[in-house]
């Protein structure tokens, strides 16, 4: 069955990408929307699956890593203070907002920051891929986004755990920090002095593509060690990725990581936010699904728009980054299962928010699409 649907998924979300650029979008729109046609909600095709999830994590591990790979180590540092900025513009603004709305809804104060610091997630595996179709991955946006993307995760996920330490939780706030710093003190060092004697070492066996093979073990160990340690699996994908792209072995991991990518596993990534879209009772709460999707697009647009801005970015730039922030993706819908598991988020709430992440993740590629066509007009007039 596995196999059948693997064929499904590729077939459409390649025609679906295709007919997406025909029509002036990014490739990653027609992919998620094509998700869900073939997922339950509509075909039924295509379901959700155990090893179809497994598959799609590791596509999302891929894209990141691929990312990394593309970063360019000079513009990151210079981009830096953008960076943070747009971190935690994307942040505030959010939370603060997301806050005032819970209280409106009448949730109780734990639960309205709950839903603050929800809305304050980010997931940018999707904007990447927008980025990369529009050749805009190695520019001072790109950079600034993805530096961004890694201080909004540590945010988040520090702010969480703080939360989670009041509402009664077993979580203790300086363990959880701890251990964030030790990953990125330990993943730095190892990437600086231990991947390039690995890649070199691992490179010498007398077996095929040894290159390839350390180059994923690299990865897939970091990826593993960051959700161990509480930060975002992608994350450590990304670092991989950078700790790579400084040595000899850059391009030859490159070229083959992202052949074996988007052959199978990024597909099966962006088709599954589709597929695993449940629409049931939809309709009995149409009208807050709106209004709290409309709240995350634009409080996540406006305040990281804001902090790009106050870095020096023209405003089509600072929109630019904006927009690519506003993808929730997988980040927010594990904040959201550990909020219905601590009861900070009812079931009603939840299915909601399943719903609202899933049109942040569609309107991404598009609202990139038009403000960064929109500054590149303007830079060549």
């Amino acid at each position: 069955m596995l196999i059948l649907q693997l064929a499904i998924i590729l077939i459409a979300s390649k025609i679906a990408g295709s007919l997406s650029v025909k029509l002036g979008q990014p490739s990653v729109l027609g992919k998620l929307l094509i998700g869900i046609v073939l997922g339950p909600s509509v075909l039924g095709l295509v379901n959700e699956t155990e090893t179809l999830a497994e598959f799609s994590q590791i596509g999302v591990i891929l894209l990141m890593f691929i990312a990394g790979l593309e970063t360019d180590i000079d513009e990151f540092k210079r981009t830096g203070k953008a960076s943070t900025f747009v971190g935690l513009g994307g942040i505030i603004v959010p939370l603060g907002l997301g806050y005032f709305a819970g209280i409106v809804l009448n949730l109780s104060s734990m639960e309205s920051w709950f839903l603050g610091l929800l809305l304050s997630a980010t997931s940018v595996s999707i904007s990447v891929q927008a980025l990369k179709e529009m050749n805009r991955l190695k520019t001072p946006e790109g950079a600034t986004i993805l530096g961004a993307a890694v201080i909004d995760d540590v945010v988040v996920i520090i702010a969480l755990a703080f939360l989670m330490s009041f509402a009664g939780g077993d979580v203790h706030l300086t363990t959880v920090i701890l251990k964030k710093v030790i990953f990125f003190a330990a993943a730095i060092l190892v990437g600086w002095k231990v991947v390039p004697w690995f890649l070199t070492k691992f490179s010498l066996l007398k077996v095929t593509e040894t290159v390839i093979s350390s180059a994923l073990i690299i990865c897939f160990v970091y990826a593993y060690l960051a959700e161990y340690t509480g930060v975002a699996a992608i994350i450590g994908a990304y670092i991989a990725g950078v700790a790579i792209s400084v040595t000899n072995f850059k391009h030859e991991v490159f070229e083959k990581v992202e052949t074996i990518s988007y052959s199978i596993f990024v597909p099966v990534f962006f088709s599954s936010i589709g597929i695993t879209a449940q629409f049931a009772g939809i309709t009995e709460n149409i009208v807050l699904i709106i209004v709290l999707s409309i709240l995350a697009i634009l409080t996540k647009l406006i305040g990281s728009a804001i902090g790009a801005k106050a870095a020096g970015f023209g405003w089509n730039s600072s929109l630019g980054i904006g927009s690519a922030m506003v993808s929730r993706g997988e980040v927010a819908l594990i904040i959201a299962a550990i909020g219905l598991e601590t009861t900070l988020l009812s079931k009603k709430m939840f299915a909601v928010i399943v719903v609202v992440v899933l049109v942040t993740t569609i309107v991404t590629p598009p609202m990139m699409k038009l403000f960064f066509k929109t500054n590149a007009q303007q830079e060549n007039t």
